[in-house]
């Protein structure tokens, strides 16, 4: 890495076989190789907020494109099994394009997410599992405005991700 060259903290949305690959691969790819981060154009759309709380609108966001990923793989017979929880992998890596086209907290990653650049992991807990699984039915009328849809994300959303050390994930999958 050159010197002077700051990492970007990104939040990359995914799921538990995600997950799986990540701790047996030691690195995962993000769906179109897309994340979430605070960027310039997302600064300009709040106008109050320090980083840490535009870092939870960024998380929000991957959390929701999680729903996504889970809405996509619904008919994938191999992850019939894993539970139905939103994940995102929190990650530092030293590129990260912003996509203002795409919304203001998207970035392009010029590559995997490498084990060794996740700075912490975070997954709905049991008790969510309901929730997600009913808005991970109605995330795309959502997306288009149906506003009872949009009152079942918010079930969903008003849970809490847990925060995963890295050195926890071999753990976590086990236990699921």
């Amino acid at each position: 890495m050159p010197v002077g060259r700051e990492k970007t903290r990104v939040y990359v949305p995914a799921t538990i076989d995600m997950l799986q690959r990540l701790v047996a691969d030691g690195e995962v790819e993000a769906m179109s190789r897309t994340a979430f981060a605070v960027t310039a154009a997302l600064r300009e759309a709040y106008t109050s907020g320090d980083d840490e709380e535009l870092a939870e609108v960024a998380m929000a966001e991957a959390a929701r494109a999680s729903l996504r990923l889970l809405a996509a793989r619904a008919d994938d017979e191999s992850a019939a099994d894993l539970p139905v929880r939103r994940v995102v992998v929190a990650a530092d890596v030293e590129e990260a394009t912003p996509r203002p086209d795409l919304d203001d907290a998207v970035v392009r990653l010029s590559a995997p997410v490498a084990l060794k650049s996740v700075a912490s992991v975070h997954v709905d807990l049991e008790g969510a599992e309901a929730d997600v699984a009913r808005a991970v039915e109605v995330v795309d009328a959502a997306d288009m405005g149906d506003e009872e849809a949009e009152f079942v994300l918010g079930d969903a959303e008003d849970h809490q991700l847990a925060w995963y050390a890295t050195q926890e994930l071999p753990f976590l999958l086990e236990l699921l």
